[in-house]
């Protein structure tokens, strides 16, 4: 749309863009794709929105399942965000991968929308057991930006930043964004399309704390594996996804504040 101006804004992706780790099942999830209607809706009065992501997708899942819709929806600007969910598969291909978010893409510019991607950081400062998906995350990252340079995507280059890798930003399952992460990703994909008011101020490192009170690093990783990468291996081995039987929360268009952002339904 000329001069920045957009009526019709929807979200494709996974559990990020549901909004996990920002609110719940009960309350309501919010998100930074929520989040980022917020700062859309500022600058666009009128401004209609659609969230058709579903957690757990990869994303090739995301493509076959939401592109359509998508597409039938009209958006003039859209947000594409997937494929953490293939870096954690032992298959994982990145050029498959990056196919996948390429067609979608080239999709949604051919209809006429502006759409948006992120890069993802690497965690493994965070999680010393993920460090072998470091070199992934490295080259879908880098197949990410080419792909966008192709078709005139916007990237909100989150995996730069320093202060993305605090571990205010993330939640206890250190996958999923905090809400204090899910706004900074808001606001970098603000910044990135050129929101009026927006900065680059997420960027900046969060305030300080107080040091962390001493304990056992082993001690912590087991902790984490037991609460939740135990429970994701056996999900895997089940061949079931956290997303089965969900669906979008919020699958037509309407203004930002209408839903109160609850979490998807079962089918």
């Amino acid at each position: 749309m000329p001069n920045g101006e957009y009526l019709r804004y929807v979200a494709l992706g996974d559990s990020q863009t549901e909004g996990l780790g920002d609110g719940d099942d009960t309350v309501g999830l919010r998100g930074f794709a929520d989040r980022f209607a917020a700062h859309l809706a500022a600058a666009n009065p009128g401004l209609q929105y659609a969230n058709l992501a579903v957690r757990g997708r990869l994303a090739g899942q995301v493509r076959a399942e939401q592109l359509g819709p998508a597409l039938d929806l009209r958006p003039d600007l859209a947000t594409v965000v997937a494929g953490v969910n293939d870096i954690l598969r032992p298959k994982f291909d990145a050029a498959e991968v990056a196919a996948h978010l390429e067609e979608m893409f080239a999709a949604l510019t051919a209809a006429g929308a502006h759409v948006a991607t992120v890069t993802f950081p690497d965690l493994s400062v965070l999680v010393p057991l993920a460090r072998p998906v470091a070199p992934r995350i490295a080259d879908l990252n880098d197949r990410i930006r080419a792909a966008a340079a192709r078709h005139g995507v916007t990237v909100a280059d989150t995996a730069r930043p320093a202060a993305v890798r605090d571990p205010r930003m993330w939640t206890t399952d250190r996958l999923h964004a905090s809400p204090v992460g899910h706004a900074r990703i808001a606001a970098a994909l603000a910044h990135a399309v050129g929101l009026p008011g927006s900065d680059d101020t997420w960027t900046h490192p969060l305030p300080p704390r107080p040091p962390a009170a001493g304990g056992s690093t082993v001690a912590a990783e087991l902790r984490w594996a037991a609460a939740f990468l135990g429970p994701w291996l056996g999900r895997r081995l089940r061949g079931r996804s956290s997303g089965d039987g969900r669906t979008a929360k919020r699958p037509h268009l309407s203004p930002p504040g209408a839903i109160s952002g609850k979490g998807s339904g079962a089918v």
